[in-house]
């Protein structure tokens, strides 16, 4: 059966490929914005289960997953920055501090639907707004929740995590990998 990965995240593309050969990609479009009251954790854990029936229903027999990443602090859903203010705001209040990343994936297949979210804990060094600004001109934190990618050059701030590295770059392999066989 055709596997199909509801995401245009690159960093996602590129992790599934490390457990799964052959799969297509299919952008979902829907609405991120969250809701009134709802916790980091139904965000998640609705958008990719968003993402994967958006695609579903465009095909038939195929096993569609979606995911959705989102960084949390303090219950606040940090996402992509919209500017470098932005960019300062979140990475000053991940300075010095542990927070969670909470990837959730949706997995439909067969007319069943199989999620979970995973949680990791990341903790950060004391970032500098000198290192901020330098690292805004680099680019990379433009389009990542948080404002940082753990796998890039924002890996500089993190002092260490308890938890699924891979989580944190976008999509849980070994969790997703379990899921996997069991349904296919």
């Amino acid at each position: 059966m055709k596997i199909v990965l509801a995401s245009q995240s690159p960093r996602r593309k590129e992790l599934l490929s490390f457990i799964v050969d052959d799969f297509d990609v299919q952008a979902a479009d829907i609405d991120e914005t969250p809701k009134r009251n709802e916790s980091a954790i139904d965000y998640v854990a609705r958008l990719a289960a968003e993402k994967a029936q958006a695609v579903a229903e465009k095909l038939e027999q195929a096993v569609v997953i979606g995911s959705d990443t989102s960084v949390v602090i303090d219950g606040l859903i940090l996402g992509k920055p919209m500017n470098f203010e932005d960019c300062r705001r979140m990475l000053t209040a991940l300075s010095g501090r542990s927070h969670q990343v909470l990837t959730a994936f949706s997995i439909i297949a067969n007319n069943k639907v199989y999620s979970e979210v995973v949680a990791t804990e990341v903790n950060f060094v004391e970032v500098t707004e000198q290192a901020i600004t330098s690292y805004w001109q680099t680019g990379e934190p433009q389009d990542k929740a948080g404002s940082y990618a753990i796998q890039g050059i924002g890996g500089k701030f993190v002092k260490g995590i308890n938890g699924s590295v891979t989580n944190v770059i976008g999509l849980p392999l070994a969790e997703l990998e379990q899921a996997l066989n069991k349904i296919l």
